[in-house]
């Protein structure tokens, strides 16, 4: 095992450095660059040349690239081209407020979405299964940036039960409720869509299983009901909810630009998001490589959970 996953790691590093230089290259030739942004009217043509100069924006694409990846490899994420602070730095005081969104969000959609399917799959064709079924495609279709909007509208705004955005109270004492109270909105919008799919994928999968000739076995030696379903059926039908499990990471990312930036939670994809406004470069390429190191690490511990559930996969 420590082998395959060295392996894994080692072929992940030409993946890396072939998103790192799509993503350069896209980036350079999007329109606009970052003095663009800088409205007073009494720079010159010529002051806007210097600053370019000054940033390295002027020189050579691939003498860029080499610099940025030099610095990367160091360890050195560069400066803002807007605030001139450490890129490092700004990704660090805000990546835990988008690791406790991402990992309630997980938490929500495994909880919910997993006992969903398995009721939906083992009564097929019930007023359950049919509700559970429909919700499912409800909650595929709605984009979560109007799930929000419309959240907030009745939930934060009419009723007052939540509030509209933030990570706490202005003002108030740091508590764990408070917290809590400002995260149910974000993460419940955040996972919706991963709930239905997993629902989907947990039911699809239960019914492959659920007639198999183990199953059958199990239930006449006599074993009840709930350790057929969860030992015997759940076990064999986790391999595709592990590919899911695997594609949660980075589409979490994904989700967060939008969820963070409607409800002000000030996390990485609220981040990417201004400064991307901003064609902030460092900041750009920085967490399009977070989000690309994302991906790679879901796809690594789908492989590692695969060896757990399956013990017959060889490496």
């Amino acid at each position: 095992m420590t082998t395959y996953i060295i392996r894994r790691i080692l072929m992940t590093i030409p993946i890396l450095i072939g998103i790192s230089i799509i993503s350069f290259g896209i980036m350079q030739f999007a329109p606009g660059e970052p003095t663009a942004l800088d409205l007073d009217p009494t720079i010159t043509p010529e002051d806007r040349e210097e600053q370019l100069d000054a940033l390295g924006l002027n020189d050579p694409i691939p003498v860029q690239y080499v610099r940025w990846a030099g610095n990367i490899l160091q360890g050195n994420l560069g400066n803002s081209f807007i605030t001139n602070r450490d890129v490092g730095s700004m990704i660090w005081e805000r990546l835990p407020n988008t690791l406790v969104l991402m990992i309630s969000s997980t938490i929500i959609t495994m909880v919910v979405a997993i006992p969903i399917g398995i009721i939906s799959a083992m009564r097929q064709y019930s007023a359950r299964d049919y509700v559970f079924t429909f919700g499912s495609f409800i909650g595929v279709s709605i984009p979560n940036f109007w799930l929000g909007l419309m959240l907030i509208m009745f939930l934060s705004v009419q009723l007052g039960w939540f509030p509209v955005g933030g990570v706490t109270t202005l003002g108030g004492e740091f508590s764990i409720l408070d917290r809590l109270h400002h995260l149910f909105l974000p993460a419940l919008v955040l996972a919706t869509a991963d709930m239905a799919q997993m629902t989907r994928y947990t039911r699809t999968s239960m019914l492959e299983v659920k007639n198999q000739d183990y199953i059958r076995t199990a239930r006449a030696k006599g074993f009840k009901e709930r350790r057929v379903v969860y030992k015997h059926g759940l076990r064999n039908a986790l391999m595709p909810l592990i590919t899911m499990f695997g594609l949660l990471l980075p589409t979490f990312i994904g989700g967060s630009v939008v969820v963070e930036q409607i409800f002000t939670w000030p996390g990485i994809g609220q981040l990417f998001l201004d400064h991307t406004f901003q064609r902030d470069y460092p900041v750009i390429m920085a967490l399009t490589m977070f989000g690309a190191g994302l991906v790679v690490i879901g796809n690594l511990i789908a492989d590692i959970l695969y060896a757990i559930a399956d013990p017959r996969i060889e490496y």
